[in-house]
């Protein structure tokens, strides 16, 4: 898995939950060259992209071009698997770029922007993926389990059931205090 700064992994988090991936603001705490060079390294790393930021739409804008409204950074599908979610469309293709699959049927029309967002699914093999499948059991699980299984901290346990699964992946998780157990979460679809 690759290897993120925590800032890093937060500007992508945010990113991952806005339209379109875009990727600012950056944090509050990120300014000048600290942010021009966190950005640098994203971008080399390919975990970011620039893009024409569309101003009608009121995107926020990275820098100016001169030649135009400027750019915007948006997270590219590599940037979205590094934090474990599966981008089902890139982020060029997303904002409508000009590129087509050479196997793709013709259309005369543009297409229509989606009402909902696609749902982001986990990379298997990933502690996410294993919290799902220990949730998704017949039994559930208790947050001591979750500790030991994937040597977390609780309150990590708790935030990714609160913000990776019901937030950005939309589950439904359950819990209910279980004799002997204590409580015990599952996702109930």
């Amino acid at each position: 898995m690759t290897k993120l700064s925590d800032t890093q992994a937060l500007i992508l988090s945010a990113a991952a939950q806005r339209p379109e991936h875009i990727a600012l603001p950056l944090p509050e705490s990120l300014r000048g060259g600290a942010a021009a060079k966190v950005v640098g390294a994203m971008l080399a790393k390919g975990f970011l992209e620039e893009v024409d930021a569309d101003t009608r739409k009121g995107e926020p804008m990275w820098r100016e071009t001169g030649d135009g409204p400027g750019v915007t950074l948006v997270a590219t599908d590599a940037g979205l698997a590094a934090i474990g979610i599966e981008s089902e469309d890139a982020p060029s293709a997303h904002r409508g770029a000009d590129v087509v699959p050479s196997d793709a049927p013709a259309t005369d029309t543009p297409s229509q922007p989606e009402t909902e967002p696609k749902a982001h699914t986990p990379r298997e093999g990933t502690k996410q993926a294993q919290l799902i499948a220990m949730l998704r059991a017949e039994s559930g699980a208790t947050i001591e389990e979750i500790v030991a299984a994937l040597d977390w901290q609780a309150h990590t346990a708790r935030g990714a059931m609160s913000g990776a699964l019901k937030k950005k992946l939309g589950l439904t998780i359950t819990s209910e205090k279980v004799d002997g157990r204590g409580r015990v979460y599952a996702i109930r679809d």
